[in-house]
């Protein structure tokens, strides 16, 4: 019988973390707008948001292949965009500004990062959640 829930339980875990690759989450908010450092629950799942008109018109894009962090300046201020990444994470052709956005503004720095919430700040929450779930799993199977 122990044997029995002790595979159930892996196959559990293994559904699980198989179910959340098809997805990547993203923070998706911009400073201009709100202040994303104090709305942490704007991480959303990017297979449900459409990419940008103007990534559409430049470059052949289809779902979300990351996470990035835009940083440009406008004529008035300094901005952060957060969003989903749409384009090759190899060359960060998804880090066009849109026509309105270069007219007025240019692009500072671009991160893009393939994991999930990448683009937030960064925490330990992930990682120890992950380390305590490795434990639980090892120490099921421990003679």
């Amino acid at each position: 019988m122990v044997s029995f829930v002790r595979n159930l339980l892996c196959l559990t875990i293994l559904t699980v973390l198989a179910s959340t690759g098809y997805a990547i989450h993203c923070y998706r908010c911009d400073t201009f707008y709100n202040d994303c450092k104090r709305n942490p629950s704007k991480l959303i799942d990017c297979s449900t948001v459409t990419p940008p008109d103007h990534l559409s018109e430049l470059f052949k894009v289809g779902k979300a292949t990351g996470c990035m962090k835009l940083q440009y300046a406008s004529m008035i201020q300094q901005r952060t965009r957060y969003d989903c990444y749409f384009g090759d994470v190899s060359n960060k052709q998804g880090c066009e500004l849109s026509v309105m956005e270069r007219m007025t503004g240019y692009t500072l720095a671009c991160d893009v990062c393939t994991e999930d919430s990448c683009n937030g700040s960064g925490s330990l929450a992930p990682i120890a959640g992950a380390i305590i779930l490795f434990l639980g799993v090892v120490h099921l199977f421990a003679p």
